[in-house]
């Protein structure tokens, strides 16, 4: 549907009215999506290297997904956790078997920040625990649990006192981790690949540290996989990659891997565009909550639950952990060959992609999206990241990497 000019700038207007001001707007409306590719309410067509920032792997309307929820819809939407029902008991069977080995227990929710806040609650009930040990440039979500755990200052000044007891320690500095852990602390939190942080992989070293670490100290590792699980970083979970050489990650992971974590938080990608988060976590872990614990109204819905099962099922029919890898390999192979004095550093685990310049990337991506029609999104203010979904095609990889070359070599901020 083509919108006129007038009747897309009264939607904007009217959004921006009745908005709570919280989000910078961009000037098109985004109407439709398929694929890899969005449309805005004037027919313009975009590829899209956002995918709600790591959510649409599957693609934009993935065609699975569209009727497994269709389907649903017209047969129960709603059902509280007290009762069991049949979708959920099939989602909990198809996500078990892609999980770690011992992440056999699942507390579903509606977000990334809601399976943070049932990580620390269970940490903090299993452990005995107050403290806790998380990440400089780390972030895992904005309400005041998750924000406690948030490394930047704009995100937690503004708002006091948070509610969790925490360390920053920097990202792979195996010194510093080691310093920060004691017999207080109940986990350390760990991104695989910091998103926001910059797209900064953790090293295995460092990983494979932080597992030792806990276990001597008696404290739970929890892997936030919320924008890395999936297949975003050519693995199903981005933790894979510190695994030792001769793993064949046939189960995910065996449970004598150097590097199992008690708890994984998980959502984004798992329903494909459909609200669903979920914490995943050890027998031990889960049988120390006591009931009535923890709950919640709307996690474990049927709706979400037929998303997260579709979105499984098409990602193993169609090999997108493989074709993420392959296609990550390209993505970054193709930006390498920009020569531009302006790249600082290319940094990326399959399709999770930071290109790092020497200046900020604000007039850059304005003008991706306005001269070449193409969606990216920035990871601190110097990193432009890509995020296309796992079905994006080799064309319209090198379709966004000329842009990229383009507006490196035509846009001048300081014009």
């Amino acid at each position: 549907m083509t919108l006129t000019a007038s009747k897309t700038q009264d939607i904007i207007a009217t959004e921006s009215r009745y908005d709570s001001g919280v989000y910078n707007k961009h000037s098109i409306v985004i109407t439709k999506g398929l694929g890899a590719k969005v449309w805005d309410a004037d027919g313009r067509e975009y590829i899209d290297c956002v995918v709600g920032i790591s959510v649409a792997n599957v693609g934009h309307s993935n065609p699975d997904v569209v009727k497994a929820i269709q389907d649903q819809a017209a047969t129960l939407m709603v059902c509280p956790q007290t009762y069991p029902n049949d979708k959920r008991s099939a989602f909990y069977a198809e996500l078990a078997s892609i999980l770690p080995a011992g992440l056999e227990r699942i507390f579903p929710c509606n977000s990334g920040a809601e399976a943070m806040e049932a990580a620390l609650k269970f940490a903090r009930v299993a452990t005995g625990r107050e403290k806790f040990v998380a990440m400089k440039r780390g972030f895992s979500g904005r309400t005041m649990g998750a924000l406690s755990l948030t490394y930047e200052p704009k995100y937690r000044e503004p708002f006091g006192g948070l509610v969790h007891e925490t360390s920053f320690v920097a990202f792979n500095d195996l010194e510093q981790l080691e310093a920060a852990i004691d017999e207080n602390t109940a986990a350390v939190i760990i991104e695989p690949v910091q998103g926001e942080g910059g797209v900064r992989p953790a090293t295995p070293e460092f990983l494979r540290a932080a597992r030792a670490l806990t276990k001597k100290h008696g404290a739970l590792l929890i892997f936030d996989e919320i924008q890395t699980g999936f297949g975003r970083t050519g693995k199903w979970w981005g933790h894979q990659h510190a695994c030792e050489p001769d793993c064949t990650h046939t189960c995910a992971l065996s449970s004598g891997c150097t590097i199992q974590p008690d708890i994984m938080t998980l959502a984004k990608a798992i329903g494909s565009g459909i609200p669903l988060g979920a914490m995943t976590m050890t027998h031990e872990v889960a049988n120390k909550m006591p009931k009535g614990g923890h709950g919640t109204t709307f996690g474990g819905n049927p709706l979400a639950m037929a998303a997260g099962i579709a979105t499984i099922k098409y990602m193993k029919k169609h090999n997108l952990i493989e074709q993420s890898a392959e296609l990550g390999a390209y993505f970054l192979e193709q930006l390498s060959k920009i020569n531009s004095k302006k790249i600082k550093e290319i940094r990326a685990r399959g399709l999770i992609i930071g290109l790092e310049l020497k200046e900020h990337s604000a007039p850059y991506l304005e003008a991706l999206e306005k001269d070449h029609a193409i969606l990216a999104y920035s990871a601190t203010p110097t990193v432009m990241r890509f995020l296309p979904p796992l079905v994006i095609s080799k064309a319209e990889i090198d379709q966004v990497v000329k842009a990229v070359a383009a507006v490196l070599e035509n846009v001048n901020p300081k014009g």
